[in-house]
């Protein structure tokens, strides 16, 4: 049911240049699509056997964070911020394998994604209080442990000889572009803006989920 992969992959480009254009119209309807149409290409590829539910069920409440992070308001930003950690919390239970059964490799990988994460966190909640953020520091810093959590057990699928060397390149990559969205989402927002920052966002957060959701087909194929 590659159509389908095809069809997310096109509505991530409509959804790039709303945004390039600020035709807001058109990013309404691109964006969900995405998810939508990823939803499907799962649903038809898995059934939603197995660990698929679970992303399944992810990508469903990406989805609301999607449509809700359409809105500019703070309330929004909540709102979807508990969205997306609902949406890492079932990505980990569709990876729970990987939590229960550590190597050494594992606790080193552990180690280099806690140490770097915890810098830039520091960064980010620091300059949250400097704005006077300080309502959002925790929620923040619970996303980010959770997003780091869940690359690592993605990440830990390439030490794992039960899953295959296709899908754990891409549950692996996904994951990493998913983390890389998110960080640049939070560094727009409370740090200082990057350049082209929301086109970074947008593509590394589509192609993340596309990633991810390939990976878990593969697996299962």
């Amino acid at each position: 049911m590659v159509i389908w992969l095809m069809l997310a992959l096109f509505a991530a480009f409509l959804e790039v240049i709303a945004v390039q254009r600020n035709i807001r119209r058109l990013e309404f309807v691109a964006k969900p699509a995405v998810m939508i149409l990823l939803f499907i290409w799962l649903y038809t590829s898995t059934s939603l056997q197995g660990n698929a539910l679970w992303f399944g069920l992810g990508i469903l409440f990406s989805l609301v964070g999607d449509i809700v992070l359409l809105g500019p308001s703070d309330r929004m930003f909540v709102i979807g911020w508990a969205s997306f950690l609902v949406t890492h919390v079932l990505y980990l239970v569709g990876l729970k394998e990987q939590l229960l059964n550590l190597s050494a490799w594992s606790f080193i990988l552990l180690f280099l994604l806690f140490s770097n994460g915890i810098r830039l966190l520091r960064r980010i909640v620091g300059a949250m209080r400097a704005k006077r953020q300080d309502a959002l520091v925790t929620p923040v810093i619970v996303y980010s442990l959770l997003i780091s959590l869940m690359l690592f057990a993605a990440l830990s699928t390439i030490f794992d000889p039960t899953w295959k060397t296709s899908a754990a390149f891409f549950i692996s990559v996904g994951a990493f572009l998913f983390y890389i969205s998110d960080l640049t989402l939070a560094w727009n927002k409370f740090v200082s803006p990057i350049n082209n920052g929301r086109i970074l966002n947008i593509v590394a957060y589509h192609l993340g989920q596309i990633g991810l959701i390939a990976g878990v087909i593969s697996q299962m194929r």
